[in-house]
């Protein structure tokens, strides 16, 4: 099974996302904190994360990229407790027994998209807002094979 982990390229993130996601953590598209968004509360540090954050299911915060790793299925259980949790606590829902479907919902649309890329693959997200909601395209990068001497610098001091 596959999932992807949010990847810190640069320190970017922190300038543009109100709260920044670490890396490494669990994340999904996040797409559904937008769903009842207007074009005028897409402002500042907002438009960022809803033009090209993934959610960190841990954090809560946005990163700019993602990476597909594989995950185990006790991993998997506890990030749907912990999403339904967070659709409790922050979204309103009546309890974790019927944010729980939802949870196990995003988080399976997610590993369903992994699935096809190989471990390592890059992912962004872009997303846009039309008349029916929220819409979002996938960009994936393959991993690149590098040999060392791509990075190391060989000599000697004379």
């Amino acid at each position: 099974m596959k999932l992807a982990r949010t990847l810190r390229l640069d320190i970017s993130d922190q300038n543009v996302f109100a709260l920044p996601a670490p890396s490494g953590e669990w994340a999904i598209s996040g797409g559904f904190e937008f769903s009842n968004w207007t074009e005028a509360e897409l402002k500042g540090k907002a438009r960022q994360a809803f033009s090209n954050g993934w959610y960190s299911i841990e954090s809560g915060g946005r990163a700019s990229f993602v990476g597909v790793c594989s995950i185990t299925e006790a991993e998997l259980e506890q990030l749907r407790t912990t999403l339904a949790k967070t659709f409790v606590e922050l979204y309103n829902a009546p309890d974790i027994d019927a944010a729980y479907p939802f949870a196990c919902e995003e988080i399976d649309q997610m590993r369903s998209m992994c699935e096809d890329f190989e471990d390592n693959t890059l992912m962004m997200v872009s997303r846009t807002l039309t008349e029916l909601g929220v819409e979002e395209t996938y960009h994936t990068r393959a991993p690149q094979d590098a040999s060392l001497e791509a990075f190391a610098v060989h000599g000697g001091y004379d």
